[in-house]
């Protein structure tokens, strides 16, 4: 009885920051939770009139035809290669902006820089697709008019495949490192200026500072944030690969991941067992994944670890 009177005195309590945490509950139970029963379709010959749950079990036969389609370990290494280099890229980045605009003194310069930096974040990847298009393009691209320009002759980007994974690594890049430094910005100008100041009266120089004292002191933060961006390092960034590819069939060898492989699958073959698999396929190698890459950190430090 206690313990239940306990219980409810605090919800009384705190009944303000619930309310205030109910939509986000609400939300994650109805867009995350509720459609997970959807998984049954992976295991279903899927048909329109018995609907999810109604129609015949067919075991792992979209499993079977994903498999034997030729793509899944194409897709699956393309997706696991991409965001390893965005997790890698991107934290680098994201580390160096944020060590940039904390040594800048300037503060008009500073809030300008940073305006120029997050703005890319907000700017959709349909528009950036465009953007692209315009600097790539055959007929229309800055960069064959800067080669024409030169003397050169004209170059279809669009059917060079050995060249878009770094062109894909730069637009993530150059989209989401602005507004990814907010954290280590945040984790830096959280450390004790009386460090810098101890150090710079000892000597050390700008550099020493940096990396003796500003990374080491960041590092639980990146650890964290790595950790959160190898959770989903098998979901490609469906809006990035389907904008700025398309549907050009030359670049899919290097380009498809298995986020705009199952999205073919469903609209192009309409099967719609086959996507439900590849996504569960999906779901697992990522769940797989997180657990490996915490109780790594975990061995290593376990104040790190997630779990």
């Amino acid at each position: 009885m206690k313990q239940k009177n306990n219980f409810l005195g605090k919800l009384k309590r705190y009944r303000v920051l619930l309310l205030m945490l109910l939509p986000a509950v609400l939300y994650v139970i109805l867009f995350n939770y509720i459609p997970m029963a959807g998984i049954v379709l992976a295991f279903k010959k899927y048909n329109y009139v018995d609907g999810i749950f109604g129609s015949p079990w067919n075991g792992v036969d979209n499993f079977r035809f994903f498999f034997k389609s030729g793509q899944a370990w194409k897709v699956t290494r393309n997706t696991f290669l991409y965001n390893a280099a965005f997790i890698i890229v991107n934290n680098i980045l994201q580390l160096a902006v944020a060590i940039f605009l904390v040594e800048i003194k300037n503060k008009r310069f500073r809030k300008v820089s940073q305006s120029f930096m997050f703005l890319p974040y907000f700017i959709s990847w349909v528009v950036v697709s465009v953007i692209a298009f315009n600097i790539l393009s055959y007929d229309y691209g800055i960069v064959n008019k800067v080669i024409v320009a030169f003397g050169g002759e004209k170059v279809n980007l669009y059917s060079m495949p050995k060249i878009w994974p770094l062109i894909i690594i730069v637009f993530n890049a150059w989209k989401s490192v602005g507004y990814g430094s907010i954290l280590y910005l945040a984790s830096i100008m959280g450390i004790d200026t009386s460090i810098y100041e101890a150090a710079e009266i000892d000597g050390a120089g700008k550099l020493q500072r940096i990396f003796k004292i500003t990374i080491p002191m960041v590092r639980p933060t990146m650890i964290i944030l790595v950790l959160l961006a190898v959770g989903g390092i098998f979901r490609g960034n469906f809006d990035l690969f389907y904008n700025l590819i398309g549907t050009n069939g030359t670049l899919y060898d290097v380009t498809d991941v298995i986020d705009t492989f199952t999205f073919r699958a469903l609209i192009n073959n309409n099967d719609i067992g086959m996507a439900a698999a590849s996504g569960f396929f999906q779901s697992v190698l990522c769940f797989v994944t997180v657990v490996f890459a915490n109780r790594l950190v975990s061995s290593y430090d376990k104040d790190y670890a997630l779990f």
